[in-house]
């Protein structure tokens, strides 16, 4: 990226950054529902739930509340451009001499920023329900850099979600599927206990492996050979989600 496209990305994503501090209740609201599913669970339904560990349900349970903290996170990046598309702002920027890589960067830069606020809120609330880490600090930059990974790759696929949507509820509904997904994952209970057909799709779905190598690392297990499958998801999805957001980027602007 040229010095004139990342002087750009700064300027957009310093204009959709003031957006949200203009409403900070969107990280609020964000933040709401993952931490209120979280409560639920560990107050409610975790004493009735066997992990099969030794560890408390909190500990278990804390990966899939990120995951679903991240999904509900990147629904505001496909709101705001979906307005951006249908208010005529993407005219307005592409009639300016800026780079048009810089237009998308704006909103994914900000919602690496605005996610990490979210993860952090969660995080808290998380310590005072009972969340004891027995993460190093290595261990912890490796929770940040696949926390990281994961919220630029779903990001990505708000952009294409964003920007291919007709309505303003289908420019956020995307996130439904991916905030159920770990309810469908090894986030909550083990897949062992779950029936033969829907314990397959769990073992092989990504956000399992994207779990389980969370939960390795905050329980100070270290490494293991799910944090090398979560890399190729994460790095699979993120090259198919960018390529397909400038494809469909570049067609919804022509002209």
């Amino acid at each position: 990226m040229s010095s004139a496209a990342l002087h750009d990305t700064r300027l957009l994503t310093a204009r959709s950054l003031r957006h949200i501090l203009r409403s900070p209740d969107t990280i609020i609201t964000t933040a709401i529902t993952p931490i209120a599913m979280m409560l639920l669970f560990v107050f409610v339904f975790g004493g009735a739930i066997n992990t099969g560990s030794s560890e408390s349900y909190v500990d278990y349970m804390l990966p899939g509340i990120l995951i679903i903290t991240i999904a509900s996170g990147v629904a505001y990046t496909s709101y705001r451009l979906f307005l951006d598309m249908s208010e005529g702002m993407m005219l307005r920027l592409r009639s300016l001499p800026i780079s048009r890589s810089s237009i998308l960067w704006g909103h994914v830069l900000t919602s690496l920023a605005a996610n990490a606020i979210s993860l952090l809120l969660v995080i808290g609330v998380a310590f005072l329900a009972g969340f004891r880490a027995q993460a190093s600090v290595l261990d912890w930059l490796a929770v940040a850099a696949l926390l990281l990974a994961t919220t630029l790759a779903l990001t990505w696929v708000a952009v294409i979600a964003g920007l291919s949507a007709k309505t303003v509820d289908g420019a956020s509904a995307f996130s439904y599927p991916l905030i159920l997904l770990p309810f469908i994952s090894s986030a909550f209970v083990p897949t062992d206990s779950m029936p033969k057909a829907v314990a397959w799709f769990a073992e092989h779905q990504p956000i399992t492996a994207i779990v389980d190598s969370l939960r390795s690392l905050l329980t100070g297990s270290g490494v293991d050979a799910s944090i090398w499958v979560s890399a190729a998801w994460l790095l699979g999805l993120l090259a198919a989600a960018w390529g397909l957001s400038l494809y469909v980027f570049a067609r919804k602007t022509r002209g």
